[in-house]
């Protein structure tokens, strides 16, 4: 666990956005194994936004919790953007939240499935899909806390984009 005052900080205004806009929030974690729910859910009123966290560490998980295609797994491996939006996609079928952020990668110490430590894909799945590659380095610990400020921080972006987009 950590307690990055960065990181809550970040949640913090993420749920401002959120709040503005009316809009949800489901997670579908893998190499941040529950981590940005933990930072989400420091947050008082968070449960306004933040509806799910899915925590699938395995192929298997991935498969039977967010419906991922073994069929993605095996052409792409688990480290991929494919696999991400999947993973996004089946959260917010099963939870039905408005948007969905999505990561897997390998949070390391060494690589894993043919991928390097550090390599994370973050797809965030709603009205448009959008992903990210990560390619961070560090410590575990310091792998999973950059993928979690990332997810975030650009999330944040991403909402902030579609507001200038409909304003015209």
């Amino acid at each position: 666990m950590t307690d990055d005052p960065h990181l809550t900080a970040l949640a913090e205004q993420l749920g401002q956005l959120l709040v503005q806009r009316k809009l949800t929030l489901t997670l579908a974690e893998s190499c941040t194994g529950g981590l940005c729910a933990e930072i989400i859910t420091r947050i008082s009123g968070s449960s306004a936004w933040f509806d799910c966290g899915f925590i699938t560490y395995s192929n298997q998980s991935k498969e039977i919790l967010l419906n991922v295609s073994n069929n993605t797994l095996s052409s792409f491996g688990a480290v991929s953007e494919e696999v991400a939006i999947e993973m996004g996609r089946g959260a917010n079928k099963s939870f039905g939240s408005t948007w969905a952020i999505a990561n897997t990668g390998v949070a390391g110490p060494g690589p894993s499935d043919g991928s390097d430590a550090g390599r994370v894909f973050v797809a965030f799945v709603g009205p448009v899909v959008q992903v990210i590659e990560l390619s961070l380095s560090g410590e575990r610990e310091v792998v999973r806390n950059a993928t979690v400020a990332s997810a975030i921080a650009s999330f944040a972006r991403i909402l902030r984009q579609r507001d200038k987009q409909e304003k015209g």
